[in-house]
């Protein structure tokens, strides 16, 4: 069968861009065209449906909305819903105090508002509430406090298919009614943490839940003190960060209760009896999980719907002692960083994401805009990292009220207002009238699907063990026994895969012998002089079902078909790790598939040629969470030629913070003439190097602006203007102190 017979779409066979990637920096350019004979079929380094362009640096767009726009709520809740909705119930106008009970939609593809018609056991007006999402479609609504600031103890169920509240009938010790607590639903449990109650309004430290399946609450244990916080769950842990704490004092400290290790987190094993004989709470146990009303008054709101009197409650304000929470606690407190947010400017929005905690430092009156900033937490290392800055984000001239994420975590949304309108008119705020759009994954973020969690199928044994491969589930372990080994051996491999020889190989223990060059193997679609790598034996059915360009050209029944052979132009080892992704789908670091982060950076590169986004997600995170001195160079240069400009970005950012360091690796010396060139161009023209008193004293040795953390003390500065630091001579001691904590550029 003759090859030119069977065109397949895109570039033809043999050629490759102008600008293609060989693991090396260079341009590979091949035959047009080869006869039927050869035995060895030379895969296109370009994608078969369409080439990549270069995209722009990513930023969020703001968007107006329309229709029955909210006032700007104060303590509503608002919750993605799915079908992209956000729902927002509840809340109190900040300008007339007064307290709601709307129901408000937001399409978040129209944008626009509609206030929601409801019916049923509607609920008082109320702020200061949780509102969770279950089972898909229904919105479990607790607490909060009523207009006349008493806090309830209520749960409304709110469905949003037929628009219809309920109120169930609980059973068990209802804990005490609070406000701004946090809470999550977790393994048909809906979990409370903290927030504020009592007549005197003190800060809860406790936490209890609520089992969905028999509608009974359990007994409230001693945990954290804290209200305005966020919570979650993951890894079998709940999770709480921000807020305040009883002294109104914001917290860096991250705090974590173990819910697998004790049966109490696992089911309540009776009613029993109420913590204060003087609290009056809502169902009776005596009457049958009937309600029980406190006949003081019945307030009414401005709305006109009766709040539930039912949920008020009268408890003795002196404090009682409670258990501590059964399950291992612990905590981690960030003090300072180069990448740690500081809780006490700007407005913070905490929301959970792909196994990390993300931190939104939005604009407001207390933070200038450079300090604005997107950080994650990752929760298995607990390491922060900056994934954006303020101006790449946010304009400094909107303000942000509330934060919501879609059960994915890949996407997320603002709601907020400009600080003036159009015609310029101040005090626009009034309304939410402007929503700002996030796409996680064009910032590393994999989504709750495939982060890795512990405590789940996709467990994580040690990162060297051969077998099973690391994060990976049943079936990638069951496959990767069978990788690159040789037929013979009884694993069925029937495809013959060769790549670039690497000069490492030889180092590995191969003999020179194994690795051979192209004209010594008939290879006429490859450069003669090219040196090819030992065989790595795979399956071709799981290479069709795994790898849709391999799919259509071997559909195509080339030569390739009939040899079983193909060899891919990039180095071994990138050859390798791609193959063992394809089989495990994980590129999670293993010492023998993927060893380092080079090999990462060069799947960047295959996932662009070959349009494959969920590898090239997967690499875009690992490589900006594991971004190190030894392959900040390298990894530049690959996400340059990926077109992943954020992820360039960063790169080339860390590339200049330790300056001194990248030039001196063996990574930086690899690169092409041409790339060193545009690396250094990333430099502004005003720039220059510093070192020294000078880099102490803009805080190169201990601070953040060019490394880690301040600007550098008040001590430098003077030490270096007495001995005559460039651009000191004229500061006096009242500029240094002013100048304080001011970023210097």
């Amino acid at each position: 069968m003759n090859d030119q017979e069977n065109v397949l779409p895109g570039p033809q066979q043999g050629q490759t861009p102008s600008g293609a990637w060989n693991g090396h920096g260079q341009t590979i350019r091949t035959p047009a065209s080869a006869s039927s004979s050869n035995n060895t079929y030379l895969m296109p380094t370009s994608p078969s449906k369409r080439a990549r362009t270069s995209r722009d640096s990513y930023k969020p767009k703001i968007s107006r909305t329309c229709g029955q726009r909210p006032a700007c709520l104060v303590n509503a809740s608002v919750t993605y819903c799915g079908n992209n909705q956000i729902y927002a119930f509840g809340g109190f106008d900040q300008y007339t105090d007064e307290v709601y009970n709307h129901v408000l939609k937001l399409d978040l593809e129209t944008l626009q508002w509609t206030l929601v018609d409801n019916y049923g056991d509607i609920p008082g007006v109320r702020m200061g509430h949780t509102a969770c999402l279950w089972q898909g479609s229904k919105l479990l609504v607790y607490g909060g406090e009523n207009e006349h600031r008493e806090y309830l103890s209520d749960l409304v169920i709110y469905d949003i298919k037929t628009s219809f509240w309920t109120q169930p009938e609980v059973r068990g010790t209802v804990p005490k009614g609070r406000a701004r607590h946090a809470a999550a639903v977790y393994d048909d449990k809906l979990f409370v943490v903290g927030g504020l109650a009592g007549t005197d309004t003190y800060t809860l430290d406790e936490i209890c839940y609520l089992d969905l399946r028999t509608w009974t609450w359990s007994r409230s244990w001693s945990f954290i003190a804290r209200f305005d916080h966020s919570t979650w769950i993951w890894g079998g842990r709940i999770w709480v960060y921000g807020g305040l704490g009883p002294d109104m004092e914001r917290s860096g400290e991250l705090f974590s209760l173990d819910l697998k290790s004790s049966p109490a987190f696992r089911s309540v094993s009776g009613y029993g009896l109420s913590e204060s004989t003087q609290e009056k709470v809502g169902p009776s146990p005596r009457s049958h999980f009937g309600q029980y009303n406190q006949h003081q008054h019945v307030p009414t709101g401005s709305s006109g719907y009766t709040a539930n009197s039912s949920s008020v409650q009268i408890r003795n304000t002196s404090l009682l002692t409670k258990p501590v929470a059964p399950g291992a606690i612990s905590s981690t407190k960030f003090i300072s960083g180069p990448n740690v947010p500081s809780p006490a400017l700007g407005t913070h929005f905490h929301v959970y994401s792909s196994g990390a905690l993300l931190d939104f430092v939005t604009p407001a009156g207390t933070i200038r805009p450079s300090e604005c900033s997107l950080s994650t937490l990752e929760l298995n290392d607990q390491q922060w990292q900056k994934l954006a800055d303020g101006p790449d984000i946010f304009d400094p001239s909107y303000r942000w009220h509330y934060c919501a994420v879609d059960e994915n975590g890949t996407k997320a949304w603002l709601l907020g207002c400009a600080l003036e309108s159009n015609d310029g008119a101040a005090n626009f705020e009034e309304y939410l009238s402007d929503v700002i759009a996030l796409d996680l994954r064009e910032y590393g973020l994999l989504g709750n699907g495939l982060s890795w969690e512990p405590g789940t199928e996709k467990s994580k044994p040690s990162a060297f063990n051969v077998h099973p491969p690391s994060k990976s589930n049943r079936l990638g372990a069951d496959l990767a026994c069978m990788f690159d080994r040789h037929p013979e051996s009884g694993s069925g491999n029937d495809f013959v895969i060769t790549a670039n020889r690497e000069d490492a190989i030889e180092d590995e223990g191969m003999s020179p012998s194994s690795s051979m060059t192209a004209s010594s193997q008939g290879m006429g679609f490859v450069d003669a002089s090219v040196q090819i790598s030992p065989p790595i034996y795979v399956h071709k059915l799981i290479l069709q079902a795994r790898w849709p360009h391999f799919n259509r050209v071997y559909n195509a029944q080339m030569s390739e078909f009939h040899s079983r052979k193909l060899h891919i132009d990039e180095p071994y080892s990138v050859v390798r790790a791609f193959l063992y992704y394809l089989y495990t789908d994980s590129i999670e670091r293993h010492s023998e598939y993927c060893p380092s982060l080079a090999q990462v950076a060069g799947l960047l590169v295959m996932s662009d040629v070959y349009d494959m986004p969920l590898l090239r997600l997967q690499c875009v995170h690992r490589l900006s969470r594991e971004l190190d001195v030894e392959h900040a160079a390298v990894i530049w240069e690959r996400a340059g030629t990926a077109n992943e400009e954020w992820l360039r970005r960063r790169a080339a950012i860390y590339c200049l913070t330790h300056w001194g360091r990248v030039v001196r690796t063996a990574g930086f010396r690899s690169l092409s003439r041409r790339s060193l060139i545009e690396l250094h161009e990333v430099i502004d023209v005003d720039g220059r190097v510093i070192g020294g008193e000078e880099l102490e004293v803009v805080g190169g040795f201990g601070g953040g602006k060019l490394g880690f953390g301040g600007s550098g003390s008040e001590t430098a500065r003077r030490r270096a203007k007495a001995q005559g630091g460039h651009g000191t001579d004229e500061v006096d001691d009242n500029e240094i102190q002013d100048d304080e904590g001011m970023e210097i550029n």
